[in-house]
């Protein structure tokens, strides 16, 4: 299967966001010491108030799912999702044809 690329936006609650940078630099440092085939694992702060992003590339669909099954990804994505305000929003990004 092709790359799999993707942004994620979401909103954070203010009183939340040093745990939201916390676990999100925590997430970050797992992917690039534990799982070297994913192609990109960022977070961003957007120009908005309290707005962030995550960039996720994976170069297939297996690489994708291990990660998503991951138990660091188990442990810290319910805590990341406690200091949002709403959830996220998801777009896909394909290559060009």
């Amino acid at each position: 299967m092709a790359k799999i690329t993707f942004i994620a936006r979401m909103t954070v609650k203010p009183e939340k966001r040093p745990e939201f940078i916390r676990l999100c630099r925590q997430m970050q440092e797992h992917v690039r010491a534990s799982e070297p085939e994913v192609l990109a694992y960022e977070f961003f702060k957007l120009r908005e108030e309290n707005r962030y992003a995550v960039l996720e590339s994976f170069p297939d669909e297996a690489t994708e799912h291990r990660h998503m099954n991951s138990k660091a990804l188990a442990e810290i994505a319910p805590k990341i999702s406690a200091c949002l305000n709403g959830t996220w929003e998801r777009e896909y990004f394909d290559g060009l044809e």
